[in-house]
């Protein structure tokens, strides 16, 4: 898949707010700072497309771009950003758990993670948490233009750690938003799930 159009939506605080829409959702989300917004910008070819900001956190709505007409690659704020009220990141909590679990059109998360760091219990219990509500996604691991040496290892531990309560484990991509490394195997798994599912009823 290439992408030739790709434009900001609309941003929403809650699930029954956002559009009603037969086009097929695929929801980015990762612990702050991990480079979402980076590599949501790489993904579509546009440097400007999602706010890149060196303060974690501020992807604070339920935010919708319009890719090639056909389907929306939906920002949901990070989790784990500390620098707020306890009653925010309540609020946050709910709208992407709301969001993830409700929302019909939404048919894959990727969940992004640091490969540069050891695995993080605030990103397993995400992803177990998304393997109990039964909310389909992948796993896609940032900023491999870093440290080589340490991020296979990362990867593997990250794995392993999941292994202990999972029988098997999701499609895992590997990404750099400098290099470009996984953005074209990211988009060709989303066209797969689009062919798979044509119309979100």
């Amino acid at each position: 898949m290439s992408v030739h159009f790709a434009a900001f939506a609309g941003s929403y605080p809650r699930v029954n707010q956002c559009p009603a829409s037969d086009k097929p959702e695929f929801a980015f989300i990762g612990r702050s700072n991990v480079g979402k917004s980076s590599l949501i910008n790489a993904i579509t070819g546009h440097n400007s497309l999602a706010h890149i900001s060196n303060t974690p956190g501020k992807t604070r709505l339920i935010n919708f771009f319009l890719i090639n007409r056909a389907w929306h690659l939906v920002d949901l704020p990070g989790y784990g950003y500390a620098r707020i009220s306890k009653t925010k990141r309540e609020q946050w909590r709910r709208m992407v758990q709301d969001y993830l679990v409700l929302r019909s059109q939404m048919v894959c998360a990727f969940v992004l993670i640091d490969s540069n760091v050891l695995p993080q219990a605030i990103d397993l219990e995400f992803v177990n948490w998304l393997g109990e509500m039964h909310v389909p996604f992948v796993l896609v691991f940032t900023k491999t233009d870093r440290k080589k040496i340490d991020q296979e290892a990362n990867i593997n531990a990250f794995q392993e750690a999941m292994l202990e309560s999972w029988e098997s484990l999701p499609p895992v991509f590997r990404t750099s938003s400098v290099t470009g490394e996984g953005v074209s195997g990211v988009l060709a798994y989303i066209q797969d799930l689009i062919d798979a599912n044509p119309i979100v009823e």
